[in-house]
């Protein structure tokens, strides 16, 4: 049976991989280049902290879910606490992997703007498969960051190094949304395939689907469609379209209520419609009661 282990510290992530003493408990940078005992056998890891992690092993895989990941050309990976990672064997190992990691406790930064922010790094929740290519600049860039954040590690603790810490994580954090901006306007043509699919799959639900009895598609129930996450899903529909994933189901559903509400004579019809559609219970709010001409009314 496949090993899993949850690191609830710091000190155990770098206790398992074999690496010294920690300066901070709660910020640690790792560089597996210099790891002594890397994982001998396929492992399922997760931890209560968030972290940031580029890979260049050249032959063992990432997974999440049952999605396999080749970090031959190397990838940035953000996660989120308790999310779950497998690492495979290694095969082979590199002298110079040039690979890290940036791992960061909630505990740091709680009570902060960053600890705020947080929520708006959707990339946290992405899938391992989508993750961040990074040019050779973008690199140069994040190891620039570490290296701030590992000057500062190096220092001793006083009434100073929590605020320059957050600063430095937050300004790293900030570089990697960039990047991903950057990858959704190179990947423009093949997402705008899935901008596409969405607008189909939603069409044929509502033609098709008795939502009386099915209720509103989800953002969830696209993801999977398109094999995407939530997050990288909502992302990508509001690089390319302006809106996220609920805006595109409340347009279709909006749509499809005008459709039949236009075309029904018996007024009072309306109400069982309004009700089969599950209008009552969407976020539709009063700025969108007016679409094209059509008036909600509250008799309907």
């Amino acid at each position: 049976m496949q090993e899993f282990i949850h690191f609830t510290t710091l000190a155990d992530l770098l206790r398992f991989f074999g690496s010294g003493p920690h300066q901070h408990p709660l910020v640690a940078v790792l560089d597996f280049s210099q790891v002594e005992q890397p994982p001998q056998q396929s492992v399922k890891l997760s931890a209560d902290f968030y972290s940031i992690m580029f890979k260049t092993y050249p032959s063992n895989h990432i997974r999440y879910g049952r999605k396999p990941i080749d970090f031959q050309d190397g990838c940035l990976i953000s996660m989120g606490p308790n999310q779950v990672i497998e690492m495979d064997i290694p095969e082979e190992m590199s002298d110079d992997l040039g690979d890290w990691g940036l791992y960061v406790h909630p505990d740091l930064i709680r009570g902060t703007s960053l600890h705020t922010r947080m929520q708006d790094f959707h990339f946290f929740s992405y899938e391992v498969s989508e993750s961040l290519h990074l040019s050779e600049k973008e690199k140069s860039i994040l190891l620039g960051c570490l290296g701030t954040i590992q000057a500062e590690l190096q220092e001793n603790i006083d009434g100073h190094s929590q605020p320059i810490l957050i600063a430095a994580i937050e300004l790293f954090l900030q570089y990697c949304d960039r990047f991903y901006g950057r990858q959704f306007i190179t990947r423009q043509t093949s997402h705008h395939g899935v901008v596409v699919q969405i607008d189909k799959i939603l069409s044929t639900y509502f033609k098709q689907t008795a939502i009386r009895e099915t209720g509103l598609p989800t953002v969830k129930y696209l993801a999977e469609a398109v094999h995407l996450s939530p997050s990288y899903l909502s992302d990508l529909l509001k690089k390319e379209t302006g809106k996220n994933a609920q805006d595109h189901i409340h347009y279709h559903l909006i749509e499809e209520a005008k459709t039949i509400l236009l075309s029904t004579e018996n007024r009072w019809a309306r109400s069982p419609i309004r009700w089969a559609l599950s209008i009552r219970n969407t976020s539709i709010n009063s700025s969108n009661k007016k679409q094209d001409g059509l008036r909600w009314n509250s008799e309907i």
